[in-house]
């Protein structure tokens, strides 16, 4: 039985957040060109596979957590156009960056909330699928949120994480380690003028657990099924974690 966190901790994971909220918010003008810089430009594609593997009912609801400026929103509505998106995330001047690219049309189907991951502003077994791209190592505690997104969940629906691999594993001979180390905080700071904020990204995703141990906490939070797949020799998962279905009730 997991224990619950004692109030200290608590306090330390509510401090956490809001150093996280700060962050991004001082970032969030560059954040998409340094995504698709960093990236060059793989991480478009990454977002369509999440948006592609969510698999939601016709004319549903989707949850999108740490939603950003929107760009996994935006790659849900071209998929699914008939859908209702729930954009939430926990930093206010990111939606506000995001909202620039609701044109009207199908994208009129996203609705940005700020909320907390851990305390969603949403009905049990209202949505139809959540995915989550690159903003579940932010979260603490994640089992917070997992759980919290499975309350969420209509039964049989998913949850589709988009993250990295730990940075602990050696990946290309170490190469993708000196990246982390080095080009991503000194790009980082170079284009936005914040060091600290790259360096955090970096320590978060060599710190974050492997495929088998986000398995393990996923099921541990109560997903009946639960699969990755690695994309780019492992630098980056696609996890899916699927709440049981409705039990049979027929006799």
């Amino acid at each position: 039985m997991q224990r619950s966190p004692s109030p200290e901790q608590t306090q330390r994971d509510q401090l956490h957040g809001r150093q996280v909220a700060a962050m991004f918010g001082r970032i969030a003008r560059w954040y998409d060109f340094l995504n698709h810089t960093l990236s060059l430009g793989l991480d478009i594609y990454w977002r369509w596979r999440l948006a592609r593997v969510a698999l939601p009912k016709p004319g549903g609801a989707v949850l999108d957590l740490a939603a950003g400026t929107l760009d996994v929103a935006l790659a849900l509505i071209r998929q699914y156009p008939d859908i209702r998106v729930a954009a939430v995330d926990y930093t206010l001047p990111m939606l506000v960056r995001g909202k620039d690219k609701l044109t009207g049309g199908p994208e009129e189907r996203i609705l940005p909330v700020q909320g907390d991951g851990r305390l969603l502003p949403l009905p049990d077994e209202s949505m139809d699928a959540a995915t989550i791209a690159f903003g579940i190592r932010n979260i603490r505690p994640r089992m917070a949120a997992h759980r919290e997104v499975l309350r969420c969940l209509k039964p049989g629906g998913r949850f589709c994480i988009l993250e990295f691999g730990t940075g602990r594993r050696k990946v290309w001979g170490g190469l993708y380690n000196f990246y982390l180390d080095t080009v991503l905080p000194g790009l980082g700071r170079l284009v936005s003028g914040d060091r600290a904020a790259y360096r955090y990204l970096a320590e978060t995703i060599r710190e974050f657990p492997d495929e088998r141990q986000l398995a393990r906490e996923l099921m541990d939070a109560g997903y009946a099924r639960v699969f990755h797949v690695a994309m780019l020799s492992g630098i980056v998962y696609l996890h899916v974690a699927e709440k049981a279905d409705e039990p049979d009730t027929q006799a």
